[in-house]
C-alpha cells in the first residue's frame, strides 16, 4: 500500500502531515475521533478533538474531559500541516465525518454514516474530496432499508399487542444511538412511560441535557418491587438478553431494532420474537449515491466487508480499493 495523505499504521488511521489519527485503535498522542461507539473511541489518548455535540456522550463513554477540543461543524482548524474540518454524519449525536485538505490533495473519511432522517443529530452534509474513506457496514445490495415511519409503526403494533395481552413488550437495541432515536421517534406517537436498562440512562440523559424531545422514560430499578412491566414497553442492549436482569419480565415478548433484521435468518438465530429494521448506517443505495455526492475520483472502503462496493464504484469508473485497518495493528508507524 503506498502511503498518501492518510494512511494505516499501528495506532489506526494516520494523518503524516498533522501528526494525528482518526478514530484510533490504540491510545495516541493526538486524536480526532468521529464519534462515541466504542469501535471508534478509545480511552487514553493525549489531545483530542471531536465535534462539540458529542462532547458529553464522549466524556461518558471515555473519560478525559480536560483532553478534549470541542470543534464546530463546518469551521477548518489547522493541525500542523493540515486543515481539518468535521461535518455532520447523521450517524448519532455529535458524529462527524472529517476532511483532511494539505498540499497533496483534499480526503474525506467517514467514521459510520446514514442519510436517512433522524431527529436526534444533525443530517449528513456531503462535501468535495479527491478521496473519500467510506464506511460499507451494510456494503451488500440486500441491505435497503425501509421508511422510518414505517418501521416505528410497526414497533407501536407490536406494542400494542402486548399491551392487549398483559405482556412485556422488550425491545433490544444499541444503547447509544438507536436507542435515543426510537424514544425521538416515539416522542408524540404515543404515552410513557418507556422503561430502560441501566446502560441507556446515562447516555439518554446526555441526550435531554441537549433539549432533544425524548418519550419520557424511567429506569427499570425504579419499578417498585414485584412490578411485572404488564404492557410496558422496555428497552434494553443486546447484552441483557438471555441475562438473570430478564427474569423481571415475565411473559415477555423481544424485538430486535437493527440493520441486521433485513436477513430474516439473523432474527431466527438470535431468537427475538419481532426484528425491526432500522439502521443507523447507509444502506446500499445512500453508500453509492454518498460516493458520487463527494465528487471523488478515488474511493477506498473501510469500517466493513466493501469488496463489493468497491467492484460496483469500480464499473462505474472509480478508483476503487479496500482497507482493513484492524489488519495494521501490531505494526510499527512509519
Amino acid at each position: 500500500m503506498h502511503k498518501g495523505l492518510l494512511y494505516p499504521d499501528a495506532g489506526g488511521l494516520y494523518c503524516p502531515a498533522g501528526e494525528f489519527w482518526i478514530d484510533p485503535l490504540t491510545p495516541v498522542p493526538r486524536a480526532v475521533i468521529t464519534h462515541a461507539h466504542a469501535d471508534h473511541a478509545r480511552s487514553g489518548n493525549g489531545e483530542v478533538f471531536a465535534a462539540g455535540p458529542g462532547i458529553p456522550v464522549l466524556d461518558h463513554r471515555v473519560g478525559g474531559a480536560n483532553t478534549f477540543t470541542a470543534c464546530q461543524y463546518g469551521q477548518p482548524f489547522d493541525l500542523g500541516r493540515a486543515r481539518v474540518t468535521l461535518f455532520p454524519a447523521g450517524h448519532i449525536l455529535g458524529s462527524a465525518t472529517v476532511r483532511v485538505e494539505t498540499d497533496d490533495g483534499t480526503w474525506g473519511v467517514s467514521g459510520d454514516f446514514k442519510r436517512a432522517p433522524d431527529p436526534t443529530c444533525a443530517p449528513f452534509e456531503p462535501f468535495a474530496c479527491d478521496t473519500w474513506l467510506t464506511e460499507c457496514t451494510f456494503g451488500l445490495p440486500v441491505y435497503r432499508w425501509q421508511d422510518t415511519g414505517e418501521v416505528i409503526a410497526e414497533i407501536l403494533d407490536w406494542w400494542q399487542g402486548c399491551r392487549q395481552q398483559q405482556r412485556p413488550a422488550v425491545l433490544f437495541c444499541y444503547a447509544l444511538g438507536k436507542a435515543q432515536r426510537v424514544l425521538a421517534e416515539l416522542h408524540g406517537r404515543a404515552l410513557g412511560p418507556v422503561w430502560l436498562h441501566g446502560a441507556m440512562q446515562p447516555l439518554t440523559d446526555c441526550y435531554r441535557a441537549q433539549g432533544l424531545g425524548l418519550i419520557d422514560t424511567r429506569p427499570v430499578s425504579e419499578a417498585d418491587k414485584g412490578y411485572k412491566f404488564a404492557g410496558d414497553l422496555v428497552m434494553a442492549p443486546p447484552s441483557a438478553a438471555g441475562s438473570p436482569w430478564m427474569r423481571r419480565f415475565p411473559r415477555h415478548s423481544s424485538g430486535f431494532v437493527s440493520g441486521w433484521m433485513r436477513v430474516r435468518g439473523n432474527r431466527r438465530r438470535r431468537g427475538y420474537d419481532r426484528g425491526f429494521i432500522l439502521s443507523d448506517h447507509a444502506d446500499w443505495p445512500a453508500l453509492i449515491k454518498t460516493a458520487q455526492d463527494m465528487a471523488a475520483k478515488r474511493v477506498i472502503t473501510i469500517h466493513g466487508n466493501g469488496e463489493a462496493l468497491a467492484g460496483y464504484l469500480r464499473e462505474q469508473g472509480l478508483d476503487t480499493e479496500s482497507w482493513n485497518l484492524r489488519q495494521n495493528l501490531g505494526q510499527r508507524p512509519a
